[in-house]
């Protein structure tokens, strides 16, 4: 009984975490768009951390190429900020993608249309 009640409380650590990082990441995110004017229209969507919390992977909802460069000089800057405002044995090394769920979404969307036509 123990096992699962310990399962438990580490998947809502882990959920506890990611919004926590979610939401630090987006407030960098806006206050870093008057440094960067590319990384302005980053939305995301998840952040999804491994269960060490070494790594975690920020969903977002689109990213071009031009975004993505300028995000990898930017990810020191977020991490910073991340150890700044969370009080963690470690920080999280970040890395970002695009979220396939939007991608399989507007996919599904398209289909959709082209049957109404």
């Amino acid at each position: 009984m123990s096992g699962q009640r310990g399962g438990r409380r580490g998947y809502a650590r882990t959920a506890r975490v990611n919004e926590v990082l979610r939401q630090i990441l987006a407030e960098q995110l806006e206050r870093m768009e008057e440094l960067d004017e590319r990384l302005g229209m980053l939305t995301i969507t998840a952040v999804k951390c491994d269960p060490d919390l070494r790594h975690a992977t920020v969903l977002l909802a689109s990213m071009t190429d031009e975004q993505a460069a300028a995000l990898e000089p930017a990810r020191v800057r977020l991490q910073a900020a991340v150890s700044q405002e969370v009080r963690m044995k470690r920080t999280p090394q970040l890395r970002f993608v695009a979220d396939p769920a939007v991608a399989t979404g507007q996919r599904i969307e398209d289909i959709l249309r082209s049957l109404d036509d």
